[in-house]
């Protein structure tokens, strides 16, 4: 079990840490799947080789994408009052 601080941060618990291999600088995704929160670590590596497929998608610019995308997701959390 773990608790949420007043600046909404949680601690992963050392068992949990020690089996997801989880280390200080890793970065997690939180998602809502079916009304459950999930945490899974953040794999890089695969995101970097799919980062060139997107090519293949239609898309000209992947990096003009991945930045629309981070203004979308930043004016959404201004939006709500997360940052």
């Amino acid at each position: 079990m773990t608790k949420v601080t007043r600046n909404y941060q949680i601690t992963v618990p050392r068992d949990v840490r020690e089996m997801a291999n989880i280390k200080e600088g890793d970065k997690l995704v939180i998602t809502m799947e079916k009304g459950e929160i999930k945490m899974k670590k953040f794999d890089e590596d695969i995101f970097k080789r799919a980062f060139g497929s997107w090519k293949n998608a239609g898309i000209k610019d992947s990096v003009k994408y991945v930045r629309d995308i981070r203004k979308e997701w930043e004016h959404r959390a201004k939006r709500l009052g997360l940052r």
